[in-house]
């Protein structure tokens, strides 16, 4: 729980101190400027406080590992909910426009998720999970769009530590495997999730391992 919030506030930090000439960068996200994964990063925030208040009976049917699916292929841009989300970013107009309605719900759901229940049971997409489960799955989510954010600001903050290596440890539980010592928590999200590709030398130390890559996290 601690970490969502760590993780969350360095992202929201990490936007807040973007100019607005960093808007039309493009980030790490196939076929998304830097606007188009802010506003992204409004709808997941948005969806972080329609599960906290989702209460569900049942018993959990995925943890913080299993919440996530594993796609066949790269995204491309081409979906119609990432389309959508380049038409929603450009309504904006003003970069400050975004970064006020990411500060006003992305606040809101940082407070909710500090107030969360770690043992309530939620429900999204279809499933069922714990409240710190679901908060837990977000630290890779959180890691990863932070560092789609700065992928073409150098000067940008990068994810803190820890949540590169919380992030890591749960792609490598996805994965079923270890990713190389040689690699380093930032490297391993990267080349792990189709972020970079590997280089010959990384392609040697990852072995059989890079049969498996990228996971397409969805």
């Amino acid at each position: 729980m601690d970490l969502f919030s760590r993780s969350w506030t360095a992202l929201r930090t990490a936007v807040a101190e973007l100019s607005d000439e960093d808007f039309a960068q493009p980030s790490g996200c196939t076929g998304w400027l830097v606007r188009d994964l802010v506003c992204h990063l409004v709808i997941d925030a948005q969806d972080v406080l329609i599960t906290l208040v989702t209460p569900a009976e049942t018993e959990p049917t995925r943890d913080a590992v299993t919440y996530w699916d594993v796609a066949a292929t790269p995204p491309t841009g081409d979906d119609p909910l990432d389309a959508l989300i380049v038409r929603l970013a450009a309504a904006y107009e003003q970069p400050r426009l975004l970064k006020f309605h990411l500060d006003d719900v992305g606040s809101a759901a940082g407070r909710a998720a500090e107030l969360a229940d770690p043992g309530l049971r939620v429900s999204t997409r279809g499933e069922v999970l714990t409240a710190g489960d679901y908060l837990s799955a977000y630290v890779l989510e959180w890691t990863l769009h932070h560092l789609d954010l700065v992928a073409h600001l150098p000067d940008a903050a990068e994810p803190p530590t820890e949540g590169l290596a919380r992030s890591r440890e749960m792609l490598e539980k996805i994965a079923g495997a270890t990713f190389p010592v040689s690699f380093s928590d930032k490297d391993t999200l990267l080349v792990g999730t189709g972020r970079r590709a590997p280089t010959d030398a990384e392609n040697t130390d990852l072995g059989e391992l890079a049969t498996k890559l990228p996971l397409v996290l969805g």
